[in-house]
């Protein structure tokens, strides 16, 4: 079988342009991530049984379902709740922020435990609050240790957004399957996108290495 280069060649400019929406889905969807993982991280060692049930619930249920049944619970369940429409870009990032949010809470609380009790301990006893403890003392101990897991994050949300083409939003998988149903060529497109996602997570990932280096994280 020969594959038809030039039919790849016309493709390439509407697959790059769907690689850069999938890599703004998830840019903000692990930023988005990152703000709740920290306060659900810190919620599930709080003392307060309430709010560590309650996180501890939402990381359990988000981790225990798939991402697939959180979008259409988005897109397609909420809209009944609050009677709108939702648009699909607000769905995708709303899905997999809550999504990627769950797994990163697990990341910070992991990163939070490493740091030996006596940095609480010292910090308390300089005067610092809880609150202020945790800011200055921990948290920067922690995130030097959290950042490969971070990554890996990135890059399991990098792939896994290719799950919002279900509800129509043109990233790169679904621009793969427009051209497709258009030229019925799915050998050279799925291969063009599955280089392109080679490309883009090899690219995360000695970008993360760089940062552990730089951090000293190992």
């Amino acid at each position: 079988m020969e594959l038809n280069f030039e039919l790849i060649q016309g493709a390439i400019p509407l697959l790059l342009a769907g690689a850069g929406i999938t890599l703004e889905i998830t840019a903000m969807s692990v930023g988005f991530g990152l703000l709740i993982g920290m306060i659900i991280g810190v919620a599930r060692l709080a003392s307060v049984k309430p709010v560590r049930y309650a996180a501890n619930f939402y990381v359990d249920f988000i981790r225990g379902t798939p991402l697939l049944v959180q979008i259409f619970l988005v897109y397609f369940a909420l809209p009944t709740i609050i009677g709108q429409r939702i648009d699909p870009f607000f769905a995708a990032i709303c899905a997999c922020s809550i999504n990627s949010g769950a797994y990163i809470a697990e990341i910070f609380r992991a990163g939070i435990q490493s740091i030996d009790k006596g940095q609480m301990e010292a910090g308390r006893s300089l005067g610092m609050t809880w609150y202020q403890t945790m800011r200055y003392v921990i948290m920067p101990q922690a995130f030097k240790r959290i950042i490969p897991p971070l990554g890996n994050e990135f890059i399991a949300m990098l792939k896994d957004s290719s799950l919002v083409s279900v509800i129509g939003f043109e990233e790169l998988t679904r621009r793969g399957q427009l051209i497709i149903a258009r030229t019925y060529a799915s050998f050279e497109i799925w291969l063009a996108v599955a280089v392109i996602y080679l490309i883009m997570t090899f690219t995360v990932a000695r970008l993360v290495g760089l940062m552990e280096r730089r951090f000293d994280t190992k």
